[in-house]
């Protein structure tokens, strides 16, 4: 790491290789269709070790990140955003070239893309499980049929299914609290996939989120799962049990420029502009920015809680650490730090760096 000499978002390639082999075996033993969400390293060279696993088919987040991934290649996309209405022009363009699915959660998106569409065009609608980010509670049918009295005006819209991303595992307490709010998931989709499966034979049900995809062991009635943060994991995964220190792919490397003694403060070279401001909270009921690693034997484990990423403006970071660590940190020298949001911090680094110094690119943002 001598060459570095700014905040450096390093990637470990053979740990990320690793977190694919796991999660496309995992989906195989359950037979599931294994549909990466790619919005979490945007990356087309990146998005090529997923085809030594046999993916052929993939998620993103935005209609720019499906046009990024087809120019690369990428033929069988779904965008898990529900449909942005002033975007059907660029949906058109995508359609036209490439096996695309996209969501609709009501009645003015599916008029729209029923009215205007003029290629083939999977649709799944979106349902909330729980997360209330957005999507359509599983109990509304009244709404769901509406839509797809909307969606069956166009014959070239084939109804696919229902999508749910189960963000609540996000908030989970315990790996207990995980299990328990997936199942609920999973009954809530099943029970829709059997309401409607006389009328559409071929329904499919799909979920995403890493925690579930991770750890769970019950996809009774799912027939694909969509996670994206496993190829890296991040502090957030580590602490809700999903994942060891070991599968963790990422970690910002930041010059330290100052000392507070009299506060236990470090200075970083490392802000919101390369972290994000994305937050959790700490032992000490105090917000978390990232959590600090040191080598120990040969080995790379986190500093004890208390020492920690306190506070981030747009280029300072503020590590808290306990008196006794103060003295291992040296002006000058680097600090290692596991993200909270590995997602978040790669979007506004916008590449990486390998282990073996060689520079990843990232989908531009434009």
């Amino acid at each position: 790491m001598t060459n570095i000499i700014r905040p450096t978002l390093i990637l470990d390639k053979e740990i990320c290789l690793n977190n694919i082999k796991k999660m496309a075996r995992k989906a195989a033993e359950y037979n599931l269709k294994f549909r990466p969400h790619f919005k979490t390293h945007q990356s087309a060279e990146i998005g090529e070790w997923f085809r030594l696993f046999g993916v052929d088919a993939i998620t993103v987040s935005s209609v720019q990140m499906a046009e990024y991934f087809a120019a690369n290649g990428w033929n069988d996309i779904t965008i898990a955003f529900s449909v942005n209405i002033r975007e059907i022009e660029n949906i058109n363009r995508l359609a036209a070239n490439i096996n695309l699915n996209v969501l609709v959660e009501n009645r003015e998106a599916a008029a729209a893309l029923a009215g205007k569409l003029m290629h083939k065009l999977g649709v799944y609608i979106k349902i909330d499980t729980g997360g209330h980010r957005t999507g359509i509670s599983s109990s509304k049918t009244g709404a769901i049929n509406s839509i797809l009295k909307q969606l069956n005006v166009n014959s070239k819209i084939t109804f696919k299914g229902f999508l749910t991303h189960a963000g609540q595992t996000y908030s989970a307490k315990s790996t207990n609290e995980i299990f328990s709010r997936h199942f609920d998931a999973v009954l809530q989709l099943k029970a829709l996939k059997q309401k409607y499966k006389k009328e559409f034979p071929n329904i499919e049900v799909s979920i995403g989120d890493t925690p579930s995809a991770s750890i769970c062991t019950i996809f009774d009635g799912i027939d694909e799962i969509r996670p994206g943060n496993f190829i890296f994991y991040d502090l957030m995964q580590y602490n809700l049990g999903v994942c060891s220190l070991d599968d963790i792919a990422v970690k910002m490397v930041c010059p330290v420029v100052a000392k507070h003694p009299s506060r236990n403060e470090v200075v970083i070279y490392g802000g919101a502009v390369h972290f994000s401001k994305e937050a959790i909270t700490n032992v000490n009921g105090k917000n978390i920015y990232g959590r600090i690693l040191t080598a120990q034997n040969h080995t790379k484990e986190l500093l004890p809680p208390l020492n920690y990423v306190s506070k981030l403006s747009q280029e300072h970071g503020t590590l808290k650490v306990t008196h006794n660590q103060l003295k291992n940190f040296t002006i000058g020298n680097f600090v290692e730090i596991i993200p909270v949001h590995s997602c978040l911090t790669a979007n506004v680094m916008g590449h990486y760096i390998t282990t073996t110094g060689k520079i990843i690119s990232m989908m531009p943002k434009y």
